[in-house]
């Protein structure tokens, strides 16, 4: 495992290096969770599947659906 560093900008944006996006399969406008570790030491990127009408859906995910729309309309809330 290669350790590789970013600058945090100003903005708070970060790049995720190419070969990493490569490895794990990351592409332009996919939708990603972060997720901090208990102790805030460590933060999990997660690629997100948001999709309307998806095949597979258990019951229990239904009761909590949001659309592509609405998740997007949440984050400049």
């Amino acid at each position: 495992m290669t350790k590789l560093y970013r600058i945090l900008g100003k903005r708070g944006r970060i790049t995720i290096p190419f070969e990493i996006r490569q490895r794990v399969g990351f592409s332009y406008n996919d939708v990603l969770s972060f997720i901090e570790s208990p102790d805030g030491r460590t933060v999990t990127v997660k690629r997100e599947k948001i999709c309307d009408n998806c095949s597979g859906t258990k019951e229990a995910e239904k009761d909590n659906e949001m659309t592509l729309e609405d998740f997007l309309d949440s984050l400049s809330a």
